[in-house]
């Protein structure tokens, strides 16, 4: 499709890139079609496709991960963390606390809750080497959730929101992902090669924000069965979609202020009241020492585990449902995520952005996961076998039945599942209103994509959410995830280097400048 294509229909100040939109809205429907027409195929094709990527290509989205997780910690501690994601002398838009809970409830979803129970139990006994169910084994097996969760990943997001708040608050380019290539192709951002990465962007998105969705309607369906009596299965998933879907368009066209700010800092205040309730109502002593434990083995090991590509003794399987998965999984979701970021965190200085970034939301996830898998562990560890196999092998079961091993447990899972909720609604409608801006030619980085489009979007997300349950499941939506996150991998490689560029170039030339003798300076006005 050709520029000239490229019509604008304007309506209430934004107006809607038909290429990106038309080109991104055409595949992910052809698939989510393909999903529910022809399941078998579509699950035998995304089986050897994710195949080739995990044998293949398995080192490069390991080797990637900790180059980005480089890279913006080099940013934020040199001299470019004084720049600031805006003019000079702006403000930040939003409080500290509306800030930070909007950072943490737009990059993590309810597979927080989903994989806080089932990864500890499941690298306790299925380790991706070493012996099972050992000492060492029950030691590591939070540390791992803490890697897959850690600051790696939200480096990731870090490196997204940085690079789409520079360029579009300090340098004036529009908030979109092609922006941050514009050092190094110039004004070809806004033709073909502009829409080609945009395009990637929004279809690792949408399948990033369906695997989290997918996660979450499995993990639902089991807490309505489990509170009162809902029969799990397709009808009941479907119905909850459509529940998302219709709270995501609401929140989603409410806007950031009215909407998913709100909900953000409710779904946090909860998600905390919920494990306090757990740390206080098993042994809470026994648990700090573990949270302390597990960061302190999650720092030290950290150098040893960022790099693992287990060459000499492979477990692939392991790695596509653990590491690569997350990777990718992780980057699908850096330019939502990155978008969101950036809108919200104008006036920020990259050192700010960076720190806020990797520490906040760790710590809040490293105390969930350190509290829930701990508490999982001591259950499996103590002698109950039983759960450790449902915690393993039916993941969307193992937090609700967790929960039943303490009293009120009517209370605490009825709070569980509106937590579940929240997270599933304030991922899906930032996913929306991301995707709405994303397929949009907006007039300032501040302004959000039309209501249809966001609508559009909440529907399109929810639709290939059933069509990838349909083909498979939830170990569908991994495949699928480590597939689509490729393409945008390599548009994050461009990122580093054109944000890179652009940085170096306004230090340098601010240096010059106040390195001139004063007759060599222009005095303002002339």
């Amino acid at each position: 499709m050709s520029d000239s294509d490229d019509k604008q229909i304007a309506e209430e100040g934004s107006t809607v890139n038909r290429v990106v939109f038309l080109g991104s809205a055409a595949v992910i429907l052809l698939i989510a079609l393909w999903g529910i027409i022809a399941p078998d195929n579509a699950a035998d094709t995304i089986g050897v496709l994710v195949g080739w990527v995990s044998e293949g290509l398995g080192w490069y989205y390991i080797l990637l991960a900790t180059m980005i997780l480089a890279f913006v910690v080099f940013l934020a501690v040199s001299k470019y963390g004084r720049v600031t994601l805006g003019p000079a002398k702006s403000k930040p838009d939003y409080g500290f606390f509306s800030w930070g809970c909007m950072l943490f409830a737009a990059g993590i979803g309810i597979d927080l809750m989903f994989f806080s129970v089932s990864e500890p139990v499941t690298q306790y006994l299925a380790p991706p080497e070493g012996a099972p169910e050992t000492l060492e084994a029950a030691q590591d097996a939070v540390v791992w959730a803490l890697f897959h969760y850690g600051i790696t990943g939200w480096a990731m997001y870090a490196l997204m929101g940085m690079a789409l708040g520079y360029f579009a608050f300090r340098r004036g380019l529009p908030l979109a992902i092609r922006s941050a290539l514009y050092p190094l192709i110039g004004k070809r951002v806004h033709g073909r090669a502009g829409h080609a990465v945009d395009i990637a962007a929004a279809l690792g998105t949408v399948f990033g924000i369906a695997t989290s969705l997918g996660i979450g309607v499995v993990q639902l369906n089991f807490g309505l069965h489990f509170l009162f009596g809902i029969p799990q299965g397709t009808a009941a998933q479907i119905g909850l979609i459509a529940l998302a879907v219709l709270m995501a368009t609401v929140s989603a066209v409410a806007g950031v202020d009215k909407g998913i700010k709100r909900l953000s800092e409710l779904n946090v205040v909860l998600a905390l009241g919920l494990m306090v309730f757990i740390l206080f109502a098993g042994d809470p002593v026994y648990l700090l020492n573990g949270l302390v434990l597990n960061i302190g083995d999650y720092l030290s090991g950290f150098s040893d585990m960022t790099l693992n590509t287990f060459a000499y003794d492979r477990p692939t399987e392991w790695l596509n449902s653990w590491t690569l998965f997350f990777w990718a999984w992780w980057i699908a979701w850096a330019p939502f995520v990155g978008l969101f970021l950036a809108r919200i965190s104008r006036g920020r200085t990259i050192r700010q952005f960076v720190a806020a970034t990797l520490i906040i939301p760790f710590l809040f996830t490293a105390a969930f996961l350190s509290v829930f898998g701990n508490s999982a562990l001591k259950l499996v560890r103590d002698g109950n076998a039983e759960f450790g196999q449902v915690a393993a092998n039916t993941p969307e079961q193992g937090f609700y039945t967790l929960l039943a091993q303490y009293p009120g447990v009517t209370f605490s899972a009825g709070l569980a599942t509106v937590v579940g909720l929240l997270f599933y609604v304030t991922s899906a409608d930032s996913g929306a209103l991301v995707l709405g801006n994303l397929t949009s030619k907006l007039p300032t980085p501040t302004t959000d994509a039309v209501p249809w489009l966001r609508v559009f979007w909440s529907i399109v997300i929810g639709l290939l959410t059933l069509a990838m349950l349909i083909v498979g499941g939830v170990a569908t939506l991994q495949n699928a995830t480590i597939i689509m996150g490729l393409p945008f991998s390599v548009v994050m490689v461009l990122v580093m280097w054109g944000l890179y560029k652009a940085l170096n170039k306004e230090k340098t030339s601010e240096k010059q400048f106040l390195a001139a003798p004063p007759k060599e300076r222009v005095p303002a006005g002339r």
